[in-house]
């Protein structure tokens, strides 16, 4: 039996809550990431805003430059995450085999589904008829034999968009596509491409894979492999998790230290914010950097205690940028992940001249949390992280 595989991608998550939960700012430019002007970047922007350029990951500084009108907003990760809950017990209605990628994006496996509700097209259109009736939102939804098309599928027709994908419509509907198009494929590798005038998905996969390899380093093979359409990996249920991380990938490529320890900070805080909403903490931490060339690296450092708090994971991370990044070559990624992760409440504490120290850096934190899980994510912050944060946020 041929596989069915749905990738479900929400429409503008994060800024579509945000709309839904206050009618004002429907049909507006909502920016989610922080406040105008600040040294943060942006999580989501409506696609009012995005008709303006704005995208994730850009500064909120430039997306202010290219949308003052924009209506910008802390996150509000709880909320978001509530909501995400909800999404994800519909998909585990049709199918156990759902591989959560983020808290809006998600693989599902529905090839053995289909006797109980019916061929996957019809599975799809339920799953977005009851997000749209049950939470008032939107998602795309490709389908395909496996996730590489699936996921491509889902992005051709967004917002709202429901996109099949069968193995005779490769030629027709993905060879015409850009290159850009392929997962993996940025700015200067496309231009790369573009100098042996590969232009088009459909060139590449006729493109001798030994050709690929020389522009694109071991990943050209990969690459060739999903231009015609091939991808052999499974969709993989969520397991307990033993490591909690955050990774953002850029729009452009990256060279700027200073913007990357900058991104390193949101990074920090979310997945501070996660290890603490979980009762986690963890000894190691890893910075995951992937080059505009494809060559991913990563480095790690293990403490000698475990730690959960915003501060010391974001200090570990730029140590660990600052020994592995010359600003020789620029980064499309960069990621921090921590784990060893353990139980709060299993750690065995021992006496420390710091324990004092520890005990209120906890209490601080769990104060933070209050603070921002009712006002918004981020709008208390530490003044030690940030050097010159907009004056607008409460820092300490």
């Amino acid at each position: 039996m041929e596989r069915k595989i749905i990738h479900v991608d929400m429409d503008a998550f994060y800024a579509a809550v945000e709309q839904r939960d206050n009618p004002k700012l429907r049909g507006k430019p909502v920016i989610v990431g922080g406040k105008a002007q600040s040294r943060g970047v942006v999580s989501t922007a409506s696609y009012e805003a995005r008709k303006y350029g704005v995208y994730s990951a850009m500064p909120l500084i430039e997306a202010y430059r290219r949308c003052p009108q924009g209506i910008f907003i802390a996150p509000d990760h709880k909320k978001y995450s509530k909501v995400s809950y909800e999404i994800m017990e519909i998909f585990n209605h049709y199918t156990p085999l759902v591989e959560a990628l983020s808290l809006d994006e998600a693989f599902l496996d529905v090839t053995g589904s289909q006797k109980l509700f019916g061929d996957c097209e019809k599975i799809a259109q339920e799953i977005k008829n009851r997000i749209k009736l049950e939470l008032d939102l939107t998602a795309s939804i490709g389908i395909a034999p496996n996730k590489f098309l699936a996921k491509l599928a889902s992005d051709l027709e967004k917002p709202d968009g429901l996109v099949v994908i069968n193995p005779e419509d490769i030629k027709k509907k993905i060879w015409p596509l850009s290159v850009k198009k392929l997962w993996g494929i940025g700015g200067k590798s496309a231009q790369k491409l573009l100098e042996l005038n590969i232009k088009t998905i459909g060139q590449l996969a006729q493109t001798n894979p030994s050709v690929l390899t020389k522009i694109l380093g071991s990943w050209g093979r990969e690459v060739h492999l999903l231009a015609n359409g091939i991808d052999h990996r499974p969709v993989v249920p969520e397991r307990e998790a033993h490591s909690i991380g955050h990774e953002t990938t850029f729009s452009e490529d990256i060279i700027n230290k200073d913007f990357l320890t900058r991104v390193l900070l949101d990074l920090a805080q979310d997945v501070g914010w996660r290890l603490r909403r979980a009762g986690l903490k963890g000894k190691t931490i890893t910075l995951k950097m992937r080059y505009h060339d494809f060559k991913t690296i990563t480095r790690s450092h293990t403490l000698t205690e475990e730690i959960n708090g915003d501060d010391l994971i974001y200090k570990e991370a730029v140590k660990l940028l600052n020994t592995n990044f010359s600003g020789e070559k620029s980064l499309r990624l960069i990621g921090i992940t921590v784990s060893g992760l353990v139980k709060e409440d299993q750690i065995q504490r021992q006496f420390s001249l710091f324990t004092e120290k520890e005990d209120k850096s906890e209490e601080l934190y769990q104060a933070l949390d209050k603070i921002n899980s009712k006002y918004g994510r981020k709008t208390v912050t530490r003044a030690r992280l940030i050097k010159k944060e907009n004056k607008k946020n409460t820092t300490f």
